[in-house]
Order: structure tokens, then C-alpha cells, then sequence
């Protein structure tokens, strides 16, 4: 990780001195900046030292908004050890943010994989429920509900799941319309049920043990790629758990089937539910074995 601070050049430099030479800290540099009585701090920092570099910052009075945290690529010849791939709760912390804003891009997204998994349970076309979930973003802003959750940031939890619920509308009402009007136009595929339907997608109204194992497990696997920025990849997974069931309520509202609709809204609920304790249960893990290793650790951006 890069930080670069600007702030008062007396509490720069005292500060850069405490870093020269501290493990898990290199490259250290302070500049004078262009205003007089102040300077620019720079290093190169290892995840594991990051929160303890921030809180030496905080302490000699930089404003958090004039520093600035940058994830650095090390390219493998320049090293002669594997780089670490420690947590950096910074990090984190600054992605979930980043993820946790329904931003029109997020509903646009929500709306194509609405239309497209509400195709794939009319036609109980398992590759369209795939392609449904490879779209759906979903997946970021339920990590981000349980990261606020880890380091009690509750406007990011609220803002986090406030944007999941969103999400989940958009794709519900898009499914719900085109489904709606198919009914009425009668384009709807000859035999076609609920019951049939959730049959053949595995069962989307009824809340199970593989619901809530599939769901918990899903969040463990979205909060280490949230870590690692692979999230476009293991969205596909998490999703399983959130768009067939998001589209069969859709379907079920846009047909008229309050029983089957009640039903996917409760599977719904509990698969977020699930999905950010593991996630919850993922930060908690790596943040305990964290501070056993490293001793005086201060926590998540305490």
C-alpha cells in the first residue's frame, strides 16, 4: 500500500521519524509543500501496518480527508518473497463505501438481470437464471452491509442494505412487468406454473437448510473477493442465492400468485441475512487471527 499525508510540517516530520526504519514501513519521505509550514509524507506501507501508520496520523493532526491510500501491484521479479496478502481494514472499509451507493449503473444492471432471470423462470431455463446472476451486482452492497456491521459503521450498514433492497426491487418490478405482460398477451410457455417452475430451478419458495448453508457460504466467498477486487467473478455465485428467488417473486406478483410471491420473499430475506453474517463471520475470523499474530493491533480503523 502507498500513503501520502499533507499536513503541518512539524507533526509530518515527527511522524515520518517514527516510521524510518519501523517494520512493515519503507520508503519513507516528507516534503515541503507548496504552503508554507506544511509537508508531504509519503511510504510505502505493508497491509499489516497500515492502521497502526493511519493512527500516528490521526494523532499528529492530519485531517482524514488529506490522506490518501493507494493499493500497489508488486510485480513478482522485484521481490524475493511471496508479497502479503494481509487485510488491510482500510482498504476494506474505503470499497465498501465505494459499493454501497445505488448508483444508476447498479439499478440499470438490476433491471437487465430482472428481465433476463424472469425469462429464465417462465421458461425454466436454468442458463438464463446463469446469465442473470453473471449481470447482477448484488453482491457489493451486502458485503458492504457486513463490513459497517464488523467495524460498527451503521449509516455504511444502512446504506449498504438500503441499496441491496433497491436492487432487489428493480429486478423484482422488471420481472413483475414482463411477466404481467406476457400473462396478458398470453405469450406465457404452454404449461407453465410456479410450482413447475421452482421444481425445476431447485426449489425457490421454501427456506431449507441448503438455503441458509448456500447463502451463508456464498457471503464468506463474496467478502474475500470483495478483499481481493474478484468480486466480478464470484458474483456469479453469490447471486445464486439472491436473483432466481428475486425473479420468482417478480414472476409470481406479475402472474398473480400471492402464496408463491410470500414465499420467494421470505427465501429472499433470509438468503441477505445469511449472506452478511458470513460475511460478518469472514471479517471476524481474519480480524482474530489477525491480532493474535500481531500484538498492540488497534483494530478496524479504531
Amino acid at each position: 500500500m502507498a500513503i501520502r499525508a499533507f499536513g503541518p510540517s512539524t507533526g509530518l516530520g515527527k511522524v515520518a521519524e517514527r516510521l524510518d526504519g519501523r517494520e512493515g514501513v519503507s520508503f519513507v519521505s516528507a516534503t515541503e509543500a507548496t504552503r508554507t509550514g506544511h509537508a508531504v509524507l509519503s511510504a510505502v506501507v505493508r497491509p499489516r501496518a497500515v492502521e497502526t501508520v493511519l493512527g500516528d496520523l490521526r494523532q499528529a493532526g492530519v485531517a482524514p480527508e488529506d490522506v490518501t491510500v493507494t493499493r500497489m501491484d508488486v510485480v513478482k521479479w522485484t521481490v524475493d518473497k511471496p508479497t502479503e496478502s494481509s487485510l488491510s481494514w482500510a482498504d476494506v472499509l474505503g470499497e465498501a463505501w465505494l459499493v454501497s451507493k445505488p448508483v444508476p449503473r447498479y439499478l440499470a444492471y438490476m433491471v437487465v438481470a430482472g428481465v433476463i432471470a424472469c425469462y429464465g423462470v417462465t421458461d425454466r431455463n436454468v442458463i438464463l437464471i446463469v446469465g442473470a446472476m453473471a449481470i447482477s451486482p448484488d453482491l457489493l452492497p451486502t458485503m458492504a452491509t457486513g463490513v459497517g456491521i464488523a467495524v460498527r459503521r451503521w449509516r455504511l450498514v444502512a446504506q449498504g442494505a438500503l441499496t441491496f433492497a433497491l436492487g432487489m426491487a428493480t429486478a423484482c418490478a422488471s420481472a413483475a412487468l414482463f411477466a404481467f405482460a406476457m400473462n396478458q398477451l398470453n405469450a406465457l410457455p404452454a404449461g407453465f406454473t410456479l410450482a413447475s417452475a421452482s421444481a425445476a430451478l431447485g426449489g425457490l419458495t421454501h427456506v431449507n437448510n441448503e438455503t441458509i448453508a448456500v447463502a451463508f457460504t456464498a457471503g464468506v466467498a463474496g467478502m474475500l473477493s470483495l478483499e481481493t477486487q474478484a468480486s466480478s467473478a464470484v458474483g456469479v455465485a453469490v447471486s445464486v442465492t439472491t436473483i432466481p428467488a428475486a425473479a420468482y417473486l417478480g414472476v409470481a406478483a406479475g402472474t398473480g400468485d400471492a402464496a408463491g410471491a410470500l414465499g420467494a420473499f421470505a427465501v429472499l430475506n433470509v438468503n441477505f441475512a445469511m449472506m452478511t453474517l458470513g460475511a460478518l463471520g469472514t471479517l471476524s475470523v481474519q480480524w482474530g487471527l489477525r491480532r493474535r499474530r500481531q500484538s498492540g493491533d488497534r483494530g478496524p480503523l479504531s
